[in-house]
C-alpha cells in the first residue's frame, strides 16, 4: 500500500471540502452536452465544407471528444458526474457510445486508486514500461493512429463477449447490449439526416485511430515516470494544458491528475478549484507537475537506444 497518506480534513476547511466535492446535475449535464455538441459541430463542419482538411479536423476533434466521453464516464464511475441519475447518464450518454461500461470499470478503477503505482495496481502495466526510446514511442503512436491498437482492442472485446459456450448470445447481450443500442441510435440519427456514412467516417474511424492516440497520451501523462511510487503527491502527475491541448489532448480537466488522486470524489468540473486551493496552501512544490504535454513526451522517450555490439 502507498506509504504516504493525505488527509483532506487536515488541509481544507469543511467549507472548502464541501465546495470542491459538490456535485451538480447542471454542470454534469453541460459537460455531457458539450461533448455531443462539439461532435455534432465537427460533423457539420465537414458537411458544409467537405474537403480533406475539414475531414482531418473532424476526425481529430471527434476522437478527442470521445476521450472526453471516457473522462466523463470516469467521473460516473466515481459517482460524481451528476448528483442524481449518475449511473444512467454515465452509461447511456458517455460509456456505451464508445463501447465502454461504467460498472465493471468502476470496480477495476477503484482498485487502481487503492493501489496506485504498487505492484498489484491493475493499471501498473500502463506506466511500468516507461521510459522507452523515441523509436519505440513512435511505433506505439503509429499503431494507434493507423487503427491497429483500436482494432485489436475491439476484437478482444468481441471475443470476450462471445466467450461463454452455450450462452454466447446471452453473454454478448449482457456485456454489449447497451453499446449496440446506443450505436444503432447514433447510426439511425445520422441516417435520418441523410448521412449514414458519417457513422463510419466520424464515429468508428476516430474511435479506432485518434482516440487511441490521445488515450495513450493520457495514460502516459498520468502515471508514467513519476518520481515516487509511494508518495501520493508524486505517484501521479498534473500536466498544465493550453487551450489547444485542452481541445485536442486533455478535455474536461483530465490533466489535473495528482489533484484527482488526492480527492478522488471531486467532480472533474471542480478540479481547477481544487488545484488552486492546493497551490494556495503551499503544496505546489510537493506535487509532481509538468508544464505541458511536450515535457511529458520528452520524459516518456528519454531512454537511450541500446548500443549495438561490435
Amino acid at each position: 500500500m502507498n506509504a504516504e497518506r493525505f488527509d483532506p480534513t487536515m488541509v481544507f476547511t469543511p467549507e472548502e471540502l464541501a465546495g470542491v466535492r459538490a456535485r451538480s446535475n447542471l454542470d454534469g449535464a453541460l459537460c455531457v452536452a458539450h461533448a455531443w455538441i462539439v461532435i455534432g459541430c465537427a460533423m457539420g463542419l465537414y458537411a458544409v465544407w467537405p474537403n480533406p482538411l475539414t475531414f482531418v479536423v473532424a476526425v481529430l476533434v471527434i476522437g478527442s471528444r470521445q476521450l472526453g466521453l471516457a473522462i466523463l464516464m470516469h467521473d460516473g464511475a466515481h459517482g460524481v458526474l451528476t448528483r442524481t441519475h449518475n449511473d444512467t447518464v454515465s452509461q447511456w450518454l458517455t460509456a456505451y457510445p464508445i463501447f465502454a461500461d461504467t460498472l465493471p470499470y468502476r470496480h477495476y478503477h477503484l482498485a487502481h486508486h487503492r493501489l496506485t503505482q504498487q505492484p498489484n495496481d491493475p493499471d501498473i502495466g500502463l506506466s511500468a514500461p516507461f521510459p522507452i526510446t523515441r523509436a519505440s514511442l513512435r511505433r506505439k503512436f503509429l499503431r494507434d493512429i493507423t487503427g491497429q491498437t483500436g482494432f485489436k482492442q475491439r476484437r478482444a472485446q468481441l471475443r470476450a463477449a462471445f466467450s461463454v459456450p452455450g450462452a454466447r448470445l446471452k453473454n454478448f447481450w449482457r456485456k454489449m447490449g447497451g453499446m449496440v443500442i446506443t450505436n444503432l441510435v447514433l447510426l439511425g440519427v445520422l441516417t435520418a439526416l441523410g448521412r449514414p456514412q458519417y457513422y463510419l467516417m466520424f464515429w468508428l474511424l476516430p474511435l479506432l485511430t485518434w482516440y487511441m492516440v490521445v488515450l495513450r497520451l493520457r495514460n502516459i501523462a498520468e502515471h508514467a515516470m513519476v518520481p515516487d511510487n509511494d508518495d501520493v503527491m508524486r505517484n501521479a502527475r498534473t500536466t498544465y494544458a493550453s487551450f489547444i491541448a485542452r481541445a485536442f489532448l486533455a478535455p474536461y480537466w483530465v490533466n489535473y491528475h495528482v489533484d484527482h488522486h488526492l480527492l478522488m470524489y471531486v467532480p472533474c468540473y471542480n478540479l481547477p478549484k481544487l488545484h488552486a486551493l492546493l497551490l494556495a496552501k503551499g503544496y505546489g512544490d510537493k506535487m509532481e507537475i509538468q508544464q505541458n504535454y511536450s515535457a511529458v513526451l520528452k520524459l516518456a522517450a528519454s531512454k537511450e537506444p541500446e548500443a549495438v555490439a561490435a
